[in-house]
C-alpha cells in the first residue's frame, strides 16, 4: 500500500482534493492547552450521547476541553434536531467531517457524495444508502444557512497540547479529512502501520486522535523519537462492541481518569490517553431513531441492527498494542 488514503471513481468513494492536507501541517503551535481533553467523534446526530458527553465532563474534578472532531450530523433530519445538535457543538471546540462539509454546501449534490471515501471492501449498497442519507440530511441543512455557514468554516484539523505531549486532531488521518489508513482494518497491515508511523514522526505529535471509520481502534508503538500513540475512537453515538449499547471517546488528560476503569488505555509521556465509555440513553435513542428512519429506509437498513445488538467487532479486536511502550510510560491496558 503505497498511499493511505483508499479512493475509487464513483460517487461517495472518492477523496476530494479540498479533503487533503499533509502531515507537516500539524508541526505547529498547538491551537488549545487542555489538562483534560475530550476528543468526540462520530455523534451522528445523537441527542442522548451528547447529553451524556456533557454529564460526563461535568464529573471530571479539572476543566474539560471538548473537541467534537467530525460527523456529530448524520441521522438527525429533523429540523430540531439538526438545530439542538449543532448549536450545541459549536458551543465548543469543534472540527469538519466529511458530512459537515458536505451539508454546508447546500448549492447542490457534490460528486464526492456523502464524502466518506469509503474503501473498497465496503458494499455498494452502504454506499449508495449513505449517499441517500445524505441527500435527506442536505435537505434538512438548506433550512438552516446560519448554521451551515458556521459549519462551512470550521478547520480539518487541530493540535492541542496535554501536559508535556502534543495531539494531533484529525476526523480521517493525517492527509485526508475522509483518510481511512488509521481504520482497524488497515492498522494491522505492516506496510500501511509504518507509512503512519513516518506521518506522525513528520507531525511531530506524539498522539493522534481520529474517527471516521466508524469502529474505534488504539495501538502504541515506538520510533527514534519515542512512543506514539494512535487512538481512534470509532462512534460517540453508536454501540462500537458487539452486544453493547454505549458510544465510545477518547480522554486526554494530565491525571488518570477518576470515574471507572477506562475500556483501554496507556500513558505518553505526562499525558494519559484513555478510551472511555459513553452510557447514553438508548431506548431513547432507538426511538428517536425509528421516528425519523422506519423500516425500509436507508438508514435503517444501514444501522438498525448495530444499534441494537452492536456491529460484529469486540473490544479486545480494538485494543492493539504492537510494541510495549517505554518504561516512562504505563503499557496499554484492556479490562
Amino acid at each position: 500500500m503505497t498511499e493511505a488514503v483508499i479512493s475509487a471513481d464513483q460517487p461517495g468513494r472518492n477523496c476530494p482534493l479540498h479533503y487533503r492536507y499533509a502531515p507537516a501541517d500539524f508541526a505547529r503551535a498547538a491551537e488549545l492547552q487542555a489538562e483534560t481533553l475530550y476528543v468526540i467523534g462520530g455523534l451522528y446526530g445523537n441527542q442522548p450521547a451528547l447529553e451524556a458527553v456533557v454529564e460526563l465532563a461535568a464529573r471530571e474534578p479539572r476543566p474539560v476541553t471538548l473537541v467534537f472532531n467530525g460527523d456529530f450530523n448524520w441521522f438527525n433530519i429533523d429540523d430540531a434536531g439538526f438545530r439542538t445538535i449543532n448549536s450545541e457543538v459549536l458551543r465548543h471546540h469543534a472540527l469538519r467531517g466529511n458530512v459537515e462539509t458536505e451539508i454546508a454546501d447546500t448549492s447542490a449534490a457534490t460528486a464526492a457524495g456523502c464524502g466518506c471515501g469509503y474503501p473498497q471492501w465496503v458494499g455498494d449498497g452502504e454506499v449508495a444508502r449513505s449517499n441517500e442519507i445524505i441527500v435527506r440530511l442536505r435537505d434538512t441543512a438548506q433550512r438552516h444557512g446560519e448554521l451551515c455557514e458556521k459549519l462551512a468554516v470550521l478547520p480539518l484539523h487541530l493540535v492541542a497540547k496535554v501536559a508535556d505531549t502534543r495531539v494531533a486532531i484529525v476526523h480521517g488521518d493525517l492527509q485526508s479529512l475522509a483518510g481511512w489508513s488509521l481504520a482497524q482494518e488497515l492498522l494491522s497491515d505492516a506496510e500501511n502501520l509504518n507509512v503512519v508511523k513516518k506521518q506522525i514522526v513528520t507531525s511531530e505529535c506524539q498522539i493522534v486522535a481520529s474517527s471516521h471509520t466508524c469502529l474505534p481502534v488504539a495501538t502504541t508503538f515506538t520510533t527514534p523519537q519515542g512512543a506514539r500513540a494512535v487512538f481512534n475512537n470509532g462512534a460517540a453515538g453508536m454501540p462500537n462492541f458487539r452486544g453493547t449499547h454505549h458510544g465510545v471517546i477518547t480522554r486526554i488528560a494530565a491525571t488518570p481518569y477518576h470515574d471507572h476503569t477506562p475500556l483501554y488505555g496507556t500513558r505518553i509521556g505526562q499525558a494519559y490517553c484513555d478510551a472511555i465509555a459513553l452510557h447514553y440513553d438508548h431506548a431513547r435513542w432507538l426511538q428517536d431513531f425509528l421516528a425519523l428512519w422506519p423500516a425500509g429506509s436507508p438508514a435503517h437498513t444501514s444501522y438498525h441492527q448495530r444499534l441494537t445488538t452492536g456491529p460484529h467487532y469486540t473490544q479486545a479486536e480494538a485494543h492493539r498494542e504492537l510494541v510495549r511502550v517505554p518504561a516512562l510510560s504505563r503499557p496499554m491496558t484492556a479490562t
